[in-house]
Formats: structure tokens, C-alpha cells, sequence
């Protein structure tokens, strides 16, 4: 239950990869090399300029090598690609009981429109972006370089 006051945030689980793809039903539908696995969760208050702040925050975040090994190039820099899986599970509450409660993540609609925005937000400055599929079972692989993992969220902008 959400209390007087908080606010609801789109979230990004960000991932360096060596190479990332998904499949559904066997088949490769999303493949990157060096870059960035993004699981997007849209929650259902989200709204145009959460993706926009996340789309910038993950285009310019400096997370990748420079030549003294140093995290200082961002995808920009780098050119390197994007592959970006929804996933409504990040918003999953499990202070109760023992099942996950999915209730504050967008309903199926709204994400997808949420998402497809993030994803054209990311190609609109020249990053090669490839998805996973919207509603879809999925299998996600990937080889993480470092490991490297961040998790963002909208709210930390407003």
C-alpha cells in the first residue's frame, strides 16, 4: 500500500555486457554485442518524462572503460548497443506474504506505450537499440563484462 506522499518511479535494472540476446520460442529475436542489457519496469503512475530521464541518464552514464581502465565513457562515447527487455517483475512487493504482488506496475497498455517511447528516446540519438518482446515468455542471455549492475530509477530526477 502506497503511503501519502511516495511516489511511483519507472526503474531500470542497467547491465554491462560482453554480449546479450533473448529468445522467444527458440528464436533470437534481440542480439547485441558490447553494451547494455536495460530491464525496464513501468509502474503505473509513470509518464512520458520518466523515460525521457532514463533514456538520457543511460545514454550518457559513464560505465564503460577508458584506455587506463577507468569507468569513463558512456554509451555515446562508445557507440556500443542497447538491448532492452521489459520487465513488469521489478515492480514485484514482496513485503507480504510469500507471492509477489505485481499491483503497482503498469498495466499491459500503458508499458508497452511507456516502453516503445524509451526504446525510440534511445534510437532517436543514433544508439543501435535491439528488444526483447513485449508480453512475451522470454530467455535472456547474457555474458556480463566486470560484473556490472546499476539499478535506476525516475524518481531520483523530480
Amino acid at each position: 500500500m502506497l503511503k501519502i506522499g511516495q511516489v511511483i518511479h519507472m526503474r531500470a535494472v542497467v547491465q554491462r555486457v560482453k554480449e546479450s540476446k533473448v529468445e522467444v520460442k527458440g528464436r533470437a529475436v534481440g542480439v547485441i554485442g558490447p553494451g547494455l542489457l536495460v530491464f525496464l519496469g513501468v509502474g503505473e503512475d509513470d509518464l512520458e518524462r520518466d523515460c525521457d530521464y532514463l533514456a538520457n541518464k543511460i545514454a550518457h552514464l559513464r560505465i564503460f572503460p577508458d584506455d587506463m581502465d577507468l569507468m569513463n565513457l558512456s554509451l555515446m562515447d562508445t557507440g556500443k548497443s542497447v538491448l532492452v527487455v521489459s520487465q513488469f517483475t521489478l515492480w514485484g512487493d514482496c513485503r507480504k506474504g510469500r507471492r509477489p504482488s505485481f499491483a503497482k506496475a503498469a498495466r499491459p497498455e500503458r508499458a508497452k506505450e511507456l516502453y516503445e517511447h524509451f526504446v525510440g528516446l534511445l534510437r532517436a540519438k543514433d544508439i543501435h537499440v535491439e528488444t526483447g518482446r513485449f508480453q512475451e515468455m522470454m530467455d535472456v542471455y547474457l555474458i556480463n563484462d566486470g560484473p556490472v549492475t546499476l539499478m535506476l530509477d525516475s524518481a531520483k530526477s523530480f
